[in-house]
């Protein structure tokens, strides 16, 4: 350890077995006295030379750290004085290294002051989510990632990652990749019944993008939207993000209940809605409401959001019908993803926009991110025309119709009717509700603890329930995983 003489500055330390170079630990030391006031503004500095000699060092690294402070600014040289701290640094500085931040906050904020955030920012506050903490069993959205087509996969992102050509390298369309865009509407068309062209189709960074951009585009802050109570809590943080007032609509046995809806909230700007599929009680809109939330959006001028995240896996039947298939008044702004079909990491969803609104939501994705990821949307482009996704698909929707009858009878086994299941049989998920008096958060924390991944009802919910619950997701832990975690769940509740 070295140090300079206190006649000429504070006493500077450096270690030389230290791994971070010499011209690093000196700009850093007189940065740090710099903002400490440690040295003053307009305080003269010694020679690179004197310096040097003061510390034994070469001056090469004094060089250096005198040249990086110069060029940020904390320094500045005057012909026939020297180096000099320079005389712009103000008296009063938040970026001191060693004064403690509550300290300052009493300074400039008052006693007691708290760091100031937004109301979406406080609005959009979550609870604990230690249940998040680990991959084990009942993860909620995780797929069968160890039955994903691995090879077939990276045999197409070779074929286009070897020598890519250069619209895949340059900044993307923001709408997406033309060929995806026309692979998704020929896909949705068949399967989900969606009425569409590729020009209707917005590739996003996945679904929850997908809400943010349809809240940002359709609503002003304060306007209000219906919501699932219970719903996805995403959907509640996108649109708390764009400053939306959410109006809670219960859920029943046949979906969204419409008229309470409209008894709630006739005026609401837009309603967010997971027909198909509902999240998280899994059941499915009937038919007479479906017309009815179609009517009153036509009617009313009101936008219905509609997330059709796992739609694909249904197990009793063909998958149903998608609700913007019967929209005959260009209402409804469709909403899909990859994540639950191939893996999350892959960050690709899409939009489905009536065409009068393709030039705002256009305009909103360039301010956001520009495009995503042009790779890999050649390569699902590749993968859905060349039947790999539809074969995925089929081969998916039996692994997990297995995986939900072994989790419906271990909790049949072991709990003897205390959990009732909800929900169709569809998805990657059940709900399960908890014996009343028994609290769903604690339960999940304590299972959280054993490797466990259940999350509690509700907190999906806006108001609080009559009776807590668990999400159980299956889709990630095979029949001996789920069976065990089952058994664990017994000794938390």
């Amino acid at each position: 350890m070295r140090r300079t003489s206190s006649s000429f500055l504070p006493p500077i330390a450096l270690d030389s077995s230290s791994a971070t170079p010499m011209y690093r630990q000196l700009s850093d030391w007189f940065r740090r006295a710099i903002l400490d006031h440690r040295l003053k503004p307009g305080q003269r500095l010694p020679s690179t030379r004197q310096l040097a000699k003061e510390l034994a060092v070469s001056r090469i690294p004094v060089l250096g750290a005198y040249e990086q402070l110069l060029a940020e600014g904390y320094l500045e040289t005057f012909i026939g004085d020297g180096t000099c701290v320079a005389r712009s640094i103000p008296q009063e500085t938040s970026g001191s290294g060693t004064q403690k931040p509550d300290r300052l906050l009493a300074r400039t904020a008052g006693p007691g002051a708290a760091r100031r955030l937004s109301r979406r920012a406080a609005a959009m506050r979550t609870q604990d989510r230690s249940w998040l903490s680990n991959l084990g069993a009942f993860r909620v959205g995780l797929p069968a990632l160890d039955h994903f087509p691995a090879g077939v996969w990276s045999k197409l992102v070779n074929r286009h990652a070897r020598k890519p050509p250069m619209d895949l390298l340059y900044y993307g369309d923001t709408m997406g990749y033309l060929p995806l865009r026309e692979a998704i509407a020929a896909y949705l068309g068949v399967f989900r019944a969606v009425r569409c062209e590729a020009s209707q189709v917005l590739v996003t960074t996945g679904s929850q993008q997908g809400l943010q951009l349809a809240a940002q585009v359709l609503l002003d802050p304060g306007e209000r939207v219906w919501i699932e109570d219970p719903g996805y809590p995403g959907a509640q943080l996108a649109l708390h993000a764009a400053g939306a007032r959410l109006v809670p609509v219960p859920v029943d046995q046949e979906g969204l209940n419409v008229a309470e809806g409209i008894r709630r909230g006739r005026t609401a700007r837009a309603a967010y809605i997971t027909p198909s599929h509902q999240f998280p009680l899994g059941v499915t809109l009937s038919a007479a409401r479906r017309m009815q939330l179609l009517n009153w959006a036509a009617h009313s001028g009101t936008w219905v959001i509609e997330d059709d995240y796992d739609s694909e896996y249904r197990f009793g039947g063909r998958p149903i019908a998608s609700l913007q298939g019967l929209d005959t008044d260009g209402r409804v702004i469709y909403v899909g993803t990859f994540s639950k079909v191939m893996f999350p990491a892959m960050r690709l969803g899409y939009l489905v926009l009536p065409k009068d609104l393709v030039p705002a939501f256009a305009v909103a994705r360039e301010a956001t991110d520009t495009c995503s990821s042009a790779l890999y949307q050649a390569v699902m482009a590749d993968f859905i025309r060349e039947g790999h996704f539809a074969r995925h698909i089929g081969r998916m929707r039996k692994l997990y119709a297995q995986r939900r009858r072994a989790l419906v009878e271990a909790i049949q086994q072991h709990f003897d009717g205390r959990l009732e299941v909800l929900g169709a049989e569809a998805g990657m998920q059940l709900a399960a509700l908890l014996p009343r008096g028994v609290g769903d958060v604690l339960v999940a924390r304590k299972a959280a603890k054993k490797g466990v991944s259940a999350r509690p009802l509700s907190g999906c919910y806006l108001q609080a329930p009559a009776r807590g619950g668990l999400i159980l997701g299956y889709g990630g832990a095979d029949v001996a995983a789920i069976r065990e975690a089952v058994q664990i769940l017994t000794t938390c509740i």
